[in-house]
């Protein structure tokens, strides 16, 4: 089954969280049948624009692809994923770093550090250490800032599991995967990738992304996590189980044990966690309220602990997208210092290089 129908869509695969950056560029290249091809430079040298003209070349000729946005900019690519190759290109650098396994043989490495004139920057190199330094430090105070109120909504969802009847939940499940997922006699394959992280902008959810694959979805309005988390837990399962290909979207809170989303590209369909972290906006959406798995009399003994919560860590998380657009700013000072030495005729040549390798030259 192909992966996507839709020529375009946006991910993220990496983000900052409570346990630090998380990406899933590792699980990209372990896709069946992937092939990667790694993009090294430096700040500013035109990892992102290259990527940007591979991508609106690939649209042009109708080729299928997803845009791999940046989660500490998000109007810069961190990789394009071409669905019908299966080949991506991919920013190879801090703070996601991939190294060829098999160089050649299964990763190519282009390296754009030659069209860096090391001369011209090593004049600068005061200027340049110090900004690497500060946004380094500036995104470290962010992740702390995140780590914090990522324990705080980690505890409400806990006291909503203590009231959540989970029998009830595999039940619904049960019913809802017969009625939706026919049994196939394929085998069922998964690709990970993130609808949403925190961003120098706030919190950004492709919510387009949803509108382009799936026709049909059903929204799980979850305030807390607990319900939605086991709920999509076992669609994932049965998804798998039936022989679907899917998309699984971790929760890029806690990306290790909670799911947010899962889309079935094949049936159009899209199972979403819908929060006030990422509000899904789709009229003709069917919402399950995860309230109706739940205790409400013995949950609202922790109304006040679960209102606190919430409203500490929403500041923590403003806090920390502040810092991440200061860790921004860093890194546009760091960019200038890059554009003055680098020679974009040799950039320009890479990227021809690139379209005629993707075919979209």
């Amino acid at each position: 089954m192909e992966s996507s129908v839709h020529p375009s869509v946006d991910f993220f695969l990496g983000a900052t969280t409570p346990a630090g950056f998380k990406g899933y560029f590792t699980p990209l290249r372990r896709e069946p049948g992937m092939q990667l091809v790694l993009l090294k430079s430096g700040p500013g040298c035109g990892k992102s624009t290259l990527m940007k003209r591979l991508a609106r070349a690939a649209q042009e000729k109708g080729e299928p692809i997803q845009r791999i946005h940046c989660a500490s900019d998000p109007d810069s690519l961190d990789g394009v994923v071409f669905l019908r190759q299966k080949r991506a290109i991919i920013d190879a650098t801090a703070p996601h770093v991939v190294e060829p396994e098999a160089p050649g043989a299964d990763e190519r490495v282009l390296s754009l550090y030659h069209t860096i004139d090391a001369d011209a920057l090593h004049s600068h190199k005061d200027e340049v250490t110090a900004l690497f330094a500060r946004n380094q430090l500036l995104r470290s105070r962010a992740a702390r800032y995140v780590a914090s109120a990522g324990s705080l909504l980690l505890d409400s969802r806990r006291a909503e599991a203590c009231s959540a009847n989970f029998e009830k939940v595999r039940r619904y499940v049960k019913r809802l995967c017969t009625r939706l997922l026919p049994r196939t006699e394929e085998m069922g394959s998964e690709e990970l990738r993130l609808l949403s992280a925190i961003t120098p902008k706030g919190e950004v959810f492709y919510q387009g992304t949803v509108q382009a694959l799936a026709d049909r979805c059903i929204l799980f309005r979850d305030d807390y996590g607990a319900v939605s988390r086991l709920l999509l837990e076992l669609i994932r399962a049965e998804a798998l189980a039936r022989g679907y290909h899917i998309i699984t979207c971790p929760c890029a809170m806690h990306p290790e044990d909670k799911i947010d989303h899962i889309i079935i590209p094949s049936l159009r369909l899209a199972f979403l966690t819908d929060n006030r972290w990422h509000p899904v906006r789709l009229s003709a959406a069917q919402t399950v309220r995860c309230s109706r798995f739940v205790d409400r009399e013995n949950l609202s003994a922790c109304r006040a602990r679960l209102r606190f919560n919430e409203r500490a860590a929403a500041e923590l998380l403003e806090q920390a997208c502040a810092l991440m657009a200061q860790a921004k700013s860093c890194h546009d000072e760091l960019e200038t210092y890059y554009r003055t030495a680098v020679d974009f005729a040799q950039v320009d040549a890479a990227a021809a290089q690139c379209m005629e390798l993707f075919g979209v030259g």
